[in-house]
This record gives structure tokens, sequence and C-alpha cells, in this order.
């Protein structure tokens, strides 16, 4: 019965011949549920076990969003600069590289337009990878850009927030663009070309305070995080104890900043169905 005992003791495999487990292969949502990578792309990145939203940026939006993710990017080069020649720890144009480098991005926002269930629409998108998502001065322009182009060939537009705010390092700079792309998306509503704000986890800071939260409809995924200043901001500056559930979208709704919660499942019929409702065309399926 020697054929399952095992001859040398110890293991003989050598070092540079051991295999480790390919990284990347399974999720972890914070409620502490598992999920293959597979299976929660195929889910549109939603934890199966929780309905946990994990965080995906413009590359996973488009292909949601987009038919047979097909579209035209708009603006793809535009790139930040350092007017303020802005140093902390890091120099701002050594933040840029790394950034672009680790991301494949150019800055913290894409534009495109593609057709939707067969009709055109502008998407601007939010990268949280890129330096946090913050907006300076190439998200405002590229916004306004994005709204120029749906403003003259009339299709509408939609903006994806995933933000932590404005980007310190282009001071007012940054702050500008929030008057910005506020003044770019009054010219939509003037030529009755609908807005979708979309709210994803987190968008808060600059961002929540301009375009975020200028939509025909602001909508949100469900539990995401949108507010403007901190919890503990909030609470130091009012003096009181903030209520459960405080700056989720859930409690958003409630309080009536947003007009519904999708999951990102029923994403790209919702807000199509609301641009066929809205624009009186035929309702599609």
């Amino acid at each position: 019965m020697a054929w399952f005992k095992r001859k040398d003791k110890g293991i003989q495999t050598p070092t540079e011949e051991k295999k480790d487990t390919p990284k990347g292969l399974w999720y972890k949502s914070p409620t502490g549920k598992i999920v293959d990578t597979e299976e929660l792309e195929k889910n549109f990145y939603i934890s199966p076990e929780d309905g946990y939203h994990v965080r995906i940026g413009s590359k996973e939006y488009f292909e949601i969003l987009f038919d047979n993710n097909e579209f035209k990017e708009l603006d793809k080069n535009l790139t930040s600069k350092d007017p303020l020649k802005f140093e902390d720890k890091k120099k701002y144009t050594d933040r840029l590289k790394e950034a672009q480098e680790k991301t494949g991005l150019k800055d913290a926002v894409r534009t495109a337009v593609g057709k939707s269930k067969g009709e055109d629409i502008v998407i601007a998108c939010m990268d949280f990878r890129f330096i946090g998502g913050s907006m300076g001065s190439v998200v405002g322009e590229k916004i306004a850009r994005a709204a120029d182009y749906s403003l003259k060939n009339n299709i509408p537009f939609m903006i994806i927030s995933k933000s932590g705010g404005a980007r310190m390092m282009e001071a007012a700079l940054s702050l500008m663009q929030l008057a910005k792309t506020s003044a770019k998306l009054a010219q939509l509503a003037d030529a009755g070309i609908p807005y979708i704000s979309l709210c994803t986890d987190p968008t808060t800071g600059g961002t929540t305070a301009s375009f975020a939260m200028l939509g025909d409809i602001n909508i949100s995924e469900p539990g995401a995080l949108i507010g403007f200043a901190g919890p503990r901001v909030v609470r130091d500056t009012t003096g009181k104890e903030l209520p459960e559930g405080f700056q989720t979208s859930e409690f958003l709704q409630e309080h009536g900043f947003l007009d519904f919660i999708t999951p990102r499942q029923e994403l790209k019929n919702k807000i199509n169905l609301y641009l066929d409702l809205i624009l009186n065309r035929a309702v599609r399926a």
C-alpha cells in the first residue's frame, strides 16, 4: 500500500517553479462577501451576494451604456498643465505623470458620443482612479466641450460623476470649473436638450456643488456616497448628530435631492425610457 505514501519528506518543488494563485480572480465586497471576478463582470460589477455596486470607471460605463461598446471619444488628448507650479510632497507634474501611467487615462474624465438603444447620446464619465476623480481645468473643459457638442448636434447629454471634488493643485482655476460647467448646462436647458446627471460612489465636493445636482433628472446607484463636505465637517459646523444613512443615495432621495435610484443592470433602459418620454418619441423596447 505504498502508492499513497510520500517517498520524500518535505516540499521538493524548487522555488523558481512554484506557481502563485493569479491575482484578481476573486473580489471581496465591504460586507465580506466573496465573488468570482468573471461573475462580477457578467453581473454589471454588482456583487450578487449583497447587491454592492463595485466602483467602476469610464471603460465599464461605456460598455454598459453604448450599443456594442461603439463610440467616438471627444477631445481625448487634452491633458492638464501646471500653471501654479504646485508642489507639496510631490510636484503636481509628477502626480499627473504617475496617474497617467497607472491608469492609462489622460485625466479624470472621458467624453464620448455614440448610440444607446439606437439613439445618439453624449456621455461624460469621471474616473476616480485618476487623482480621486478630482475636477481640474481639463475636467471642466472636456465637460464644457461635450456640452457644446451636444448643443450643436441637438443630442441628449449625460454626466456620470465619481469624484472627490475640486483639484487642490489647481486652486482657483479648479473652482472656476464649477461656474463654467454650470453655464454650459444652462445653455442646454435653454435649448431644451435633456441633461441627465448620474451620481455614483463617491460624488462629493465641488462636483456635487455644480453639475452633479443640475440635471433635468438627478439619479444615482444604490448605496452611493453623495455630499458636499464630509460628515465630520458637517457635524462640527451644525453642532448636531447626523441621522443614520446620512449622505447615502437613499437618504438623498428621501429628502428630495434625487429623482430615483436605479441598479446598474437597469441603467441603460431607465435613462433611455426617460429620454423617450421627455422627447415625446416612441418608447423603445
